[in-house]
């Protein structure tokens, strides 16, 4: 497995890549879902989660299992955890993971996570998120994209972190830091991501001891 450790600010960010073969289970199993009427009601976590977006579910236990999605995802805070702070995890329990389903002129505002980890990853991308209206040289569109946010700006800190989303890339964070996706213009095509939220052993967590 490839990963790349990322540390702008405090703390650590992971990003890798879902292997091609669960990222098309979870997009077969997606349809399907979106398909289904009554299932799509029966898994809605929309009036739970901050955005406000066109759908919002919440993936079945079996399902996460038999795909390896559940198997990835242990495996790679795993080895995020090794990497940052050389400990071994030995605990991971997974509370939940969902499905986000956004379209233009959607949003999620700033956020953040329960548990200990959380991570978010990008399953759907419309061809174009749009452009400024007015003619910007010195301004970033923001249109589509995920931000990190931690802390305040100062001198050789950002307090931000934009990520640009890419078809099978997956990023871990700690459950605390905040986070947001901006609406996007231009185009009638889905952006669908995943994210979800898991425990790990306290004693690493909780790294005051309290």
């Amino acid at each position: 497995m490839e990963i790349k450790l990322i540390k702008p600010f405090g703390p650590s960010i992971l990003k890798t890549e879902i292997p091609d073969e669960i990222l098309q289970k979870l997009n077969n199993y997606i349809d399907k879902i979106v398909e289904d009427e009554q299932k799509s009601i029966n898994l809605n976590l929309g009036n739970n989660l901050a955005g406000d977006v066109t759908q919002e579910f919440k993936l079945e236990q079996n399902f996460m299992s038999e795909s390896g999605w559940l198997n990835f995802l242990a495996k790679c805070v795993q080895e995020w955890i090794k990497a940052a702070i050389n400990k071994e995890i030995k605990k991971f329990n997974l509370i939940d993971s969902w499905v986000v389903r956004q379209f233009k002129d959607e949003y999620n505002p700033v956020h953040w996570h329960g548990g200990h980890i959380s991570g978010a990853g990008f399953l759907k991308i419309p061809s174009t998120f749009g452009k400024h209206f007015q003619k910007k040289e010195n301004v970033e569109y923001l249109g589509g994209t995920l931000n990190l946010i931690h802390g305040s700006r100062q001198f050789l800190s950002n307090s931000k972190f934009k990520i640009i989303p890419k078809v099978g890339d997956v990023y871990f964070f700690p459950h605390y830091l905040m986070h947001t996706v901006y609406p996007f213009k231009g185009s009638d095509e889905e952006r669908r991501s995943i994210s979800f939220n898991a425990l790990i052993d306290e004693n690493i967590f909780n790294v005051h001891g309290q």
